[in-house]
């Protein structure tokens, strides 16, 4: 079932990606000054937090779970990392930067997702999950520009 172990794989990556993000806004909602961006972070962090849920709930619906893979990463991605040295100068500019860079990966997962042969049950999740990652990068980037 090598089908079936590439799905598997590609949900257990994009369960990875929404980890990096939930544990980023989670940080920098935590961590940075300005009350727009506090909000919008935590709003963020809790977006990431249900589409961890949703596509593990993907996973045992296909009766996996989440660690029967080898190529779950369990470390933040590098990107989000660089976040917390942008809070510390407190550069909303440059804060708003390194979300932008931590949402390009997962655009960019979201779209390798979709070119995969996925189920229609999952494919449809995938789907609402990627216009969500999109609108969250759209508008991170659209406050980045504005600072």
């Amino acid at each position: 079932m090598d089908k079936e172990k590439d799905i598997v794989a590609v949900v257990h990556h994009l369960i990875e990606r929404a980890k990096d993000g939930e544990k980023g806004y989670r940080t920098a909602s935590e961590d940075v000054h300005e009350q727009d961006l506090k909000s919008l972070f935590r709003q963020y962090a809790v977006q990431r937090d249900n589409m961890i849920t949703e596509l593990q709930d993907q996973l045992h619906q296909m009766g996996k779970t989440q660690d029967e893979s080898g190529s779950i990463e369990g470390t933040i991605h590098r990107t989000w990392l660089d976040l917390s040295s942008a809070i510390v100068a407190r550069d909303r500019k440059r804060i708003l930067s390194e979300c932008e860079r931590g949402e390009d990966y997962a655009v960019s997962a979201y779209e390798k997702a979709l070119k995969a042969d996925l189920p229609a049950n999952l494919k449809s999740v995938v789907e609402k999950q990627y216009q969500q990652v999109k609108e969250a990068h759209d508008r991170i980037r659209d406050l980045r520009d504005e600072a």
